[in-house]
């Protein structure tokens, strides 16, 4: 069985899902691909891994790098659970490319990988924040592809101390 609660951050309304003892969904609320991993029957429910997140958020959100993490399952597939742990890995306040992951996934498989289908699989990445998709920016820098928007995206970098004056937001459309 799958359980949520809700948690408000300063950039809005976050829902957070869990099984049991493992945090399986963090989304802004209406972000795209909110709630894609709950099943359809789910309960609201108080478990230790929500007050648990909820620490960490409010660490994070306080301006604090969070010294725990929050035990976690995602599943999905091989390649999303690659990248996902590449995303695990970008340290607070850096960012890195769509197509250094690309290459980073390509020196693990041995074969080509684009830019796109990596930010796919950061796009549908179900636990955001926790695990830093809003971290990585296309190879000339714009900030695209964050499922909770770019003006979250924004604020979640300049939160976390990124230099921010090397970015710029694209025209719609614009390539990873």
């Amino acid at each position: 069985m799958q359980y949520i609660s809700k948690y408000q951050s300063p950039l809005g309304k976050i829902t957070i899902a869990a099984c049991e003892n493992y945090l399986t969904g963090l989304w802004f609320d209406g972000q795209k691909y909110f709630a894609s991993t709950l099943p359809i029957e789910f309960k609201e429910k108080k478990l230790p891994i929500f007050e648990q997140t909820k620490e960490w958020l409010e660490c994070y959100f306080s301006g604090r790098i969070p010294d725990f993490l929050p035990a976690l399952r995602l599943e999905g597939t091989p390649f999303r659970l690659a990248v996902w742990e590449i995303l695990r890995g970008i340290p607070y306040g850096e960012v890195i490319t769509y197509k250094d992951i690309a290459k980073e996934i390509e020196g693990k498989i041995g074969r080509k990988m684009s830019a796109q289908a990596v930010g796919g699989a950061v796009g549908h990445n179900p636990v955001s924040i926790i695990v830093p998709c809003h971290r990585v920016v296309s190879c000339n820098g714009s900030l695209t592809g964050y499922a909770g928007g770019v003006a979250r995206k924004l604020s979640l970098l300049t939160l976390e101390g990124a230099d921010i004056t090397k970015f710029f937001i694209p025209a719609q459309g614009t390539a990873l």
